[in-house]
């Protein structure tokens, strides 16, 4: 049994059409934790207009909770993502390897009409194991 988050993509499926993984198995024994959607805000709590402003924000705000609980992207097993506006993906992606590297967690994308204030352009929930 191994005591390391896998990551896998059958082949009885179709491959990912992004950058996630179909199947995280978390090993028996390890710690599940949740944490409420990140957003956008920099260090003072500001929202920029911008939505790619907001996903390198969102970022770095999911790279600082994961630390307060001393974790590191390869500990997170999925990640939820709610969108206003049109994800551009070439940008996000680059975001994104920049923090999950290849060892690339679930995913869920979902655009929605508004989030919690008007502002807020893109909400990233995230769960981790370890």
């Amino acid at each position: 049994m191994s005591t390391k988050i896998q990551r896998l993509n059958p082949s009885t499926l179709a491959a990912p059409v992004g950058r996630y993984s179909h199947v995280t198995v978390v090993p028996k024994g390890a710690n599940l934790y949740t944490f409420s959607g990140q957003i956008g805000t920099d260090a003072m709590g500001n929202i920029p207009d911008t939505f790619n402003a907001q996903v390198q924000n969102t970022f770095m705000n999911i790279i600082q909770v994961l630390a307060s609980q001393n974790l590191q992207a390869e500990d997170v097993i999925k990640v939820n993502i709610w969108a206003t506006k049109e994800i551009d993906w070439d940008f996000f992606y680059e975001v994104w390897d920049n923090t999950f590297g290849t060892d690339y967690p679930s995913m869920t994308v979902g655009y929605i009409t508004a989030l919690g204030l008007p502002e807020i352009l893109l909400e990233i929930e995230i769960w981790a194991a370890k």
